[in-house]
């Protein structure tokens, strides 16, 4: 598809579309505290957080985080089993996020001399940044990002300009759409209007979408969206038992590989189904990933945080 190809998508007068959109997202947002500062480094924890947690529960674990380890040095200087233990408290996902966010303050602080890189691109190289993340935060604290592409923005793309379900479309038009040099309250507004007025579940009038005149979902009434991955259960995964490791480990200076077994899950049997070798299985991922320690003693495996 061409550039003219994707303009053909859009409406004309896409001046009139950005004002609608920037003018209804400043007359009333959410207001989540990210949101009130510019500090990169309190949007990249607010970033990583938001990947697997639902925002409302984000809030008090964003603000109890910070108040821990308020700068980039802190957390940097901090040790990691502290810093995953709390990650594990607060139910956040995944604990290699916590693990990567700490070494990524080590970088700031080592390799940019407490600076973060402006360019999304430099802020590729942080440890755990991946495109998006590192597109949000360039957009949020610098306001020199480019158009975000998440599955909100792919909805709202493909509901309200008839947009392909194609990756590279997505992106085409998105970036086409945000206004040059503005892409934090664009990428913030074209986001809110995801996540408010055109969820799962359109609620098109009654949020007042400033998009009605021009959407074609609105004005067909087809209102389907993306195909969106489901989230694996957390529930009984190998994610929620590496969690409880990693939190048993954060109370227990060590514990033995069996005791530990037992403390994880109320059917450990050594020699069962989900015995001594599947225990083992989540231990020998949790130590590739930098995060425990097992000791082979002369009587015992011993387990402990690293």
């Amino acid at each position: 598809m061409t550039d003219a190809e994707s303009a053909s998508e859009l409406p004309a007068d896409l001046d009139a579309v950005r004002d609608a959109l920037v003018d209804w997202y400043e007359a009333d947002h959410r207001e989540f505290p990210w949101r009130r500062t510019d500090d990169p480094y309190e949007i990249l924890v607010s970033e990583v957080m938001s990947q697997q947690t639902q925002l409302d529960r984000v809030v008090p674990a964003w603000e109890d985080f910070l108040d821990e380890w308020p700068t980039t040095a802190d957390l940097a200087a901090a040790d990691r089993a502290d810093v995953v233990a709390f990650w594990s408290d607060h139910s956040l996902g995944y604990n290699n996020r916590a693990k990567y966010l700490h070494e990524a303050a080590g970088q700031v602080e080592t390799e940019y001399d407490g600076d973060f890189p402006e360019e999304p691109d430099g802020l590729s190289e942080l440890m755990g940044v991946g495109p998006y993340t590192a597109n949000a935060v360039a957009s949020f604290a610098f306001n020199n990002g480019d158009a975000v592409v998440d599955t909100n923005v792919k909805r709202v793309l493909y509901r309200a300009f008839d947009v392909p379900d194609d990756d590279d479309a997505f992106e085409r038009v998105a970036s086409r759409l945000m206004p040059a040099g503005e892409s934090r309250v664009w990428n913030n507004a074209v986001m809110e209007l995801g996540g408010v007025a055109c969820g799962k579940k359109p609620r098109c009038d009654e949020a007042g979408c400033p998009w009605r005149e021009w959407c074609h979902a609105y004005q067909t009434g087809d209102f389907t969206a993306p195909d969106v991955p489901e989230q694996p259960s957390f529930e009984g995964s190998r994610r929620q038992f590496r969690g409880r490791i990693v939190r048993l480990l954060g109370e227990h200076d060590e514990m033995e590989l069996d005791a530990l077994g037992h403390r994880i899950r109320v059917d450990y049997a050594p020699d069962g189904e989900h015995g001594r070798e599947w225990l083992r299985g989540l231990v020998d991922d949790l130590d590739d990933d930098g995060l425990v320690r097992l000791e082979e003693r002369s009587d015992r495996a011993v387990v402990r945080l690293r």
